[in-house]
Formats: C-alpha cells, sequence, structure tokens
C-alpha cells in the first residue's frame, strides 16, 4: 500500500512544511488541507506548488475537503458548487486526483430515505463539476450522532446508487469505530470505489462521547486496526493509506517527529498484512 500523510494531523504548520515532512518521513503521497493550499496561494502560485511536490517526489492525493455539502439551498449551495469548481481546477493543475466532500448535520426530521435521496442528488451534480477537470470526489461519512451519513454501510449504499464513476467514498478508521459501523459492512463494498482510506486510532471511551481529539496514532488505541485491515485485504484493497489525526498536542510536535512517528505507527499497523 502506498502511505500518505494527512494535513490535518499537522495543523499547526504549513503546506511547505507538511510536504517536507512528508518526503523526510518516507511519504510517498499527501492529502493537502485546503485551509492550508488557500493560504499557500495568496503569496505564491500553483506553479511554485507544482515544483514544491516535484523536488520532494512527493504526490498531492486529495484536497481536504468541501463540508457539508448537502441540505443547503439557494446561496449557500451556489456556493458549495462553486467552491467544488475552484478546487478541481486547482486539483487538476497539481495532477491531484481526489477531492473529499463531507456530508452534513441531519436536518430535523429528516428520514434516512430523505438522506439517501439528497445525497444522491448532491452528488450527482458534483460528480459534473468535478468531471469537467477529470477529478474524483470521495465523499467522507463521519461516525458521529447528529451527522446525516455516520456509517460505512449508509456511505456505500449512497454511493452505489449515486452510479457515477468519479464519485467513491473515505474509509476513516476513527469514523468507523465512533459511528458503530460493523466489519461485515467492509465485505460488502467494492474495493475500487474505496478512494481514500484513513488510518488512526481512538481513546477508550464511549463511543458518543468520542471527538476528534481523541484519535491517536494507530496500534496506540482500541479501534480493531488488524481486523479492519485483514478485511480490506480480503475484498482486495490495496491502493493507499494516509495518517489523519486532529489531535491538538501532536500538533506542538516538532514537524520532524510527528512525521517520524506517523510514518512508523502505520507502518508497524500494516506489518504482517500489507507489508
Amino acid at each position: 500500500m502506498r502511505l500518505g500523510f494527512n494535513g490535518a494531523t499537522s495543523m499547526n504548520y504549513d503546506l511547505e512544511t507538511d510536504i517536507r515532512l512528508a518526503q523526510k518521513a518516507g511519504f510517498e503521497l499527501l492529502e493537502i488541507w485546503a485551509a492550508k493550499l488557500n493560504k499557500y496561494l495568496e503569496a505564491s502560485s500553483l506553479e511554485s506548488l507544482k515544483q514544491l511536490f516535484e523536488e520532494a517526489n512527493i504526490k498531492p492525493y486529495s484536497i481536504n475537503s468541501i463540508e457539508f455539502i448537502t441540505f443547503k439551498e439557494g446561496e449557500d449551495y451556489e456556493k458549495i458548487k462553486s467552491e467544488c469548481k475552484r478546487l478541481a481546477a486547482i486539483a487538476k493543475e497539481l495532477a491531484c486526483p481526489k477531492i473529499v466532500v463531507v456530508p452534513s448535520p441531519t436536518p430535523e426530521g429528516a428520514t434516512e430515505e430523505d438522506v439517501i435521496a439528497e445525497s444522491v442528488k448532491v452528488l450527482r451534480e458534483l460528480s459534473e463539476i468535478a468531471a469537467e477537470y477529470d477529478v474524483d470526489l470521495a465523499f467522507e461519512f463521519l461516525g458521529f450522532p447528529h451527522i446525516s451519513v455516520s456509517t460505512l454501510g449508509l456511505c456505500w449504499k449512497i454511493v452505489r446508487e449515486t452510479d457515477r464513476p468519479n464519485i467513491g467514498l473515505v474509509l476513516d478508521t476513527f469514523h468507523f469505530h465512533a459511528g458503530g459501523s460493523s466489519l461485515d459492512e467492509i465485505d460488502g463494498v467494492d474495493k475500487d470505489k474505496i478512494f481514500i482510506f484513513h488510518i488512526n486510532d481512538a481513546e477508550a471511551r464511549e463511543r458518543s462521547e468520542l471527538e476528534d481529539a481523541h484519535r491517536l496514532f494507530p496500534g496506540e488505541g482500541v479501534i480493531p486496526l488488524k481486523d479492519i485491515l485483514e478485511r480490506l485485504h480480503r475484498i482486495g484493497y490495496d491502493d493507499m493509506v494516509s495518517i489523519e489525526l486532529f489531535r491538538p498536542e501532536y500538533w506542538e510536535l516538532p514537524a520532524d517527529e510527528l512525521g517520524a512517528r506517523s510514518f512508523e505507527s502505520v507502518s508497524r499497523v500494516l506489518r504482517g498484512i500489507y507489508r
């Protein structure tokens, strides 16, 4: 599997540092945090960013993310579509194949059928925008109770019904665990529709209490990572894995230490199954 680093893991550092950190640690791929990308482009050009990636021999893999894309109306929804177009144009220039898109909280009174219908409609519309730039959209379920798509099973149902070649999903082990997804749900997913695999661990808390700040380096928490990886291996998934952590205390680590610990923890967990 190709190893990637997600810019959320190093939130206090800028995009240039993320590229250097990923190179030094041994990663092949970088998931670009959108806010860092925007900050970089305020003062520098896309051409200079392309050069940074080329010099470091790091490939940009995704832009994270367009958040809360569903249940928007009027001007709010137009902003979502405009952001999709803007980021897709940037992604094409960078030869970055994916953009992550995230579902919204569940509106009061909305049923699962409402969530599916809305998600499919929006993903199909955004799919057409992204397709103009040869970019894929990776739909990421979030395992929090207030989010409209919080399990792998529901996310896969939506992606399957959307039925567009450039629409797939993100499987994040933290959200898989927090939302109560089951290992059996992995068995039913088409491996080619897992566009991004995020690996991380979590503290031993009630799932309803888990927040992003409770993420841990892989192998240091309670998520059954070995079981998840074995299921992914069983369905033939062997594309990429990216470490995504939102833990503030990790953001305070020196960049080189953060990169090294990230690479080592992912490699250790994969060992025996993928590496």
